[in-house]
């Protein structure tokens, strides 16, 4: 059998930090990763810990089992850049959908397609503030590469690679296709932004129903912690047999349904759009 040996450096990555050396090698964003900063990594491990020790000690009324089970809370980190990358992706999508509106009307006003897309990075600062956000960046490196002498073609397709975004790449394959074809770019820039304008609005609408099923099922989730809370501090004589013998077994069963049944609402509302 041949044996997998695991450093600490990989530990580390697998539970969500990438560390400063990994970072430091690469200049441009993908957002097909989220790099943890030692703050978010140590934050998201601190708050994870102390959730597992306290739902641990509510049901174990132990304090030894409670810190060897809070263990796990080194777990969250890896959750916590699994929902940070989703959400990040998400940005970029839908704020690409702006960019190809802003695209498509500089086209129509007769703008060639390198002014077009140097128009929508001064219409995209107007609806996005903030210098940081993830289009206004790529737009940024897209204006560079063209005053650099790179073709437009080829700063779309790395922006496509680094992205890893269906919406994107196609995009970028059809733009491509298009420039060099010498089709009517105007027309299927127009067709591709309406396009991809109207699948985001569904993804959309349905992020939005996932949001709010996904809130019931933590409320859901957290009622038995609450009620056995409830239970310990009004009625601890009643709850007294549990925490002896085969209380625990009946206890520990409990934890791992409990655990179950998240993992299985988690699969369920995880829908790949």
């Amino acid at each position: 059998m041949k044996r997998i040996n695991l450093n600490r450096s990989d530990w580390l990555l697998w539970l969500g930090w990438s560390g400063s050396a990994a970072a430091a090698g690469r200049e441009l964003p993908c957002y097909w990763e989220y790099r943890l900063s030692k703050r978010q990594f140590g934050a998201a491990a601190a708050v994870g810990c102390v959730l597992v020790f306290a739902s641990a000690f509510l049901f174990y009324r132990s304090v030894v089992a409670a810190l060897v089970l809070s263990a796990a809370g080194v777990l969250a980190p890896r959750i916590q850049r699994r929902t940070l990358l989703e959400q990040r992706r998400l940005r970029l999508a839908l704020q690409f959908k702006e960019a190809l509106y802003s695209i498509a009307s500089s086209l129509a006003a007769g703008r060639s397609v390198e002014n077009a897309f140097l128009t929508a990075h001064e219409d995209l600062r107007l609806l996005y503030p903030d210098p940081s956000a993830e289009i206004l960046v790529e737009f940024e490196i897209i204006a560079a590469r063209m005053g650099y002498g790179e073709s437009l073609e080829q700063a779309l397709t790395d922006f496509s690679s680094r992205a890893q975004i269906d919406d994107i790449s196609q995009f970028a394959d059809v733009f491509t296709t298009c420039k060099r074809s010498g089709g009517d770019l105007v027309e299927v820039i127009r067709r591709t932004s309406q396009t991809i304008g109207e699948k985001l609005d569904v993804q959309q609408e349905i992020a939005v129903m996932v949001a709010q099923k996904r809130l019931e099922s933590r409320i859901m989730m957290a009622v038995p912690f609450v009620f056995l809370a409830f239970l310990n501090l009004t009625a601890p004589d009643y709850m007294a047999p549990l925490y002896n013998g085969i209380g625990y077994v009946l206890l520990t069963a409990a934890l791992i349904l409990l655990a179950l049944c998240f993992a299985l609402m988690v699969k369920i509302m995880k829908i790949r759009m």
